[in-house]
């Protein structure tokens, strides 16, 4: 149920309406602010609890003041339920951003956050962030959370490698991997309880370039039970992560292989059995992305499946939300600001941003330094 109701300033507006249904929505982590027409409702201002059945209530109270768009501002996650419901519920949801509601200027410091949002939506102010379709969405989680399982894992490698330190054992400097057959195979066996340096070398693998002799110096150190321990610790969770890891790769998999394609034509059946890195998933996503964007987008230089994954599940195949390469740069926030003023150059800002295709765009870039393709020369 919604709270007891409090007198709200009124804002007078001055400019022309040019959505005369629109609403307003701040979103906080217990408490959700809405505006509506003033015309509309006794009470144009009301707020609600985040509880579900408030969520369903705030969405029934939009549609009885025949509210059909609604701008939302919030931080973090807090704003996913409600979209998803006013989206089901068939109205507009435009996710603004939060800089940019606050560089309009004109606001009285007496007006909440809601009515604010109210009336730059209904005169056209606020531009909508992006977000993807929904089954793009459903792959942006996973690949997301997937990302945040292997960051967790390699802090359990990190662990290994501490403890290994501890012990004075260099077998992890020696090799390029300890996560390898040959460095697993190794810690496998000093936390089953053999500390015996020769024993231990001969697990190594052929391919390993060091040399045997290297391998043992490696593995000669101070065996102490306290820090063996906290290895196999650190080696279980290691393996935990592993296999979350590919539970994961498995939900991705049923949802890209579903993904409809751009190409109508017949595609070979992908092979689910080749991964060429840690962080790529485990079936074979490059068969896939191929199927799904219609071309193979790695044979651009600086461009991988890694790569070609992030762009996938951060915006899909359907590029028509950015009419032209100009507006996807500036999406991207690659763009340089005009730092011209009276015909002066000045000095300008870097533009910070976090959004995960700018990055791999830059990463591609960058390992074009020493490519010999026509992009690097």
């Amino acid at each position: 149920m919604a709270k007891k109701k409090r007198k709200y300033r009124k804002l007078e507006r001055s400019l022309p309406v040019m959505r005369p249904n629109a609403g307003g929505i701040d979103i906080g982590a217990t408490e959700i602010f809405v505006a509506v027409p003033a015309d509309r409702d006794t009470e144009s201002v009301r707020s609600f609890p985040t509880f579900t059945q408030d969520l369903h209530a705030l969405a029934d109270w939009l549609q009885q003041c025949r509210v059909d768009t609604v701008a939302m501002e919030s931080t973090g996650v807090y704003w996913i339920p409600l979209f998803q419901i006013l989206e089901a519920r068939g109205i507009e949801v435009h996710l603004v951003n939060a800089q940019h509601v606050h560089h309009v200027p004109g606001r009285k410091s007496d007006v909440l956050d809601c009515q604010w949002l109210q009336y730059l939506h209904s005169v056209g102010l606020l531009r909508a962030s992006f977000r993807p379709e929904h089954a793009v969405c459903e792959i942006r989680s996973l690949m997301r959370h997937r990302e945040n399982l292997v960051q967790m894992a390699c802090v359990h490698v990190q662990h290994m490698h501490k403890s290994l330190d501890q012990m004075n054992l260099q077998i992890h400097h020696v090799i390029s991997d300890i996560t390898g057959v040959t460095g697993l195979a190794i810690v496998d066996a000093i936390v089953a309880g053999n500390t015996n340096p020769k024993e231990l070398a001969k697990l190594r693998d052929h391919r390993i370039k060091a040399s045997i002799e290297t391998v043992t110096k490696s593995l000669v150190g101070d065996y102490r039970p306290e820090h063996i321990f906290t290895l196999k610790q650190s080696l279980t969770a290691y393996r935990h992560y592993q296999k979350l890891i590919a539970d994961c790769d498995q939900e991705v998999q049923q949802r890209v292989e579903a993904f409809q394609s751009n190409d109508d034509g017949p595609t070979a059946a992908a092979d689910s059995s080749s991964a060429t890195s840690p962080t790529v998933p485990s079936f074979d996503l490059h068969s896939h992305l191929e199927r799904i964007f219609g071309v193979d987008l790695t044979a651009i230089p600086g461009f991988d499946v890694l790569r070609i994954q992030t762009i996938f599940s951060e915006l899909g195949a359907d590029m028509s939300p950015f009419p032209t390469d100009d507006t996807f740069c500036s999406w991207l926030n690659v763009c340089p600001k005009d730092g011209t003023s009276a015909g002066r150059r000045i000095r300008t800002p870097k533009v910070k941003t976090k959004n995960r295709v700018t990055q791999a765009f830059r990463m591609a870039a960058l390992s074009l330094h020493n490519n010999k393709s026509y992009l690097g020369d």
